[in-house]
């Protein structure tokens, strides 16, 4: 199972996921990362969800049209967007307090 290391406000909130887990998903129904995880529509139109990704980046495919319309060149400083990432390896996350779109 994937473990998940998310950084905000200073602490660092670890947990395992199951195979092909969205963390969106899972903020939604109240289960890890949720209350820390920022999102919003769940659907790669807002942004709100973005994400520093500190390691594991390679086992991740590469960015859809969503996350390059959206992150633009915060894309060559490593951000993603959890929405649109099914969690399969270990990955290391972190989010800003905000982000500016």
């Amino acid at each position: 199972m994937p473990r998940v290391l998310f950084h905000k406000h200073g602490q660092v909130f670890e947990d395992e996921v199951k195979d092909n887990t969205n963390l969106v998903v899972r903020a939604g129904i109240k289960q890890f990362p949720y209350p820390n995880l920022r999102y919003e529509c769940g659907m790669g139109k807002c942004s709100k969800c973005a994400c520093r990704v500190l390691a594991g980046a390679e086992h991740l495919p590469a960015p859809n049209w969503k996350e390059k319309k959206q992150l633009g060149e915060r894309l060559d400083q490593g951000y993603r967007l959890a929405c649109q990432l099914w969690i399969s390896h270990d990955i290391e996350l972190a989010q800003d307090e905000e982000i500016a779109a």
